[in-house]
């Protein structure tokens, strides 16, 4: 995609602080860290979200978040991580190229991370099972 930023860094046309790269993927700190050590997994080739990266690179992608989290576990000694991928700008996408979050958390860092758990009724509970297995066929 010629306008994709994160195309443009993948393919090192723009310069990142690049902390890993392979063939199909390089992984950056994040301009705008949650915590340090915030990391970015991006794609290579262009993906704009979940829905159309192919499993095969989404199974590299998991297990290179695999190996970059301990890596920052073990660099940084930091006491948890979260991996997070969003899709769409309702789950908080903001630039629509496929990637990862890996976040780094430290005791009492104060990253919000959160939400207040609701309550899973029958009635949903029905509903959803319903309707995701005709989704699945």
């Amino acid at each position: 995609m010629d306008n994709c930023i994160f195309c443009k860094i993948a393919s090192g046309e723009i310069p990142a602080a690049t902390l890993y790269e392979d063939d199909l993927f390089r992984v950056i700190l994040d301009l705008g860290p949650a915590s340090k050590g915030h990391a970015l997994i991006l794609p290579k080739n262009h993906y704009a979200n979940l829905y159309e990266i192919p499993d095969e690179m989404v199974g590299k992608a998991m297990v290179l978040a695999k190996k970059m989290g301990t890596a920052l576990k073990e660099a940084l000694g930091c006491d948890g991580l979260n991996v997070v991928q969003n899709n769409g700008e309702a789950a908080g996408q903001t630039v629509f190229h496929f990637h990862m979050h890996l976040i780094p958390r430290y005791q009492d860092d104060q990253v919000g991370l959160s939400w207040t758990p609701g309550t899973l009724t029958d009635k949903m509970k029905a509903e959803v099972l319903e309707k995701v297995k005709k989704a699945l066929g």
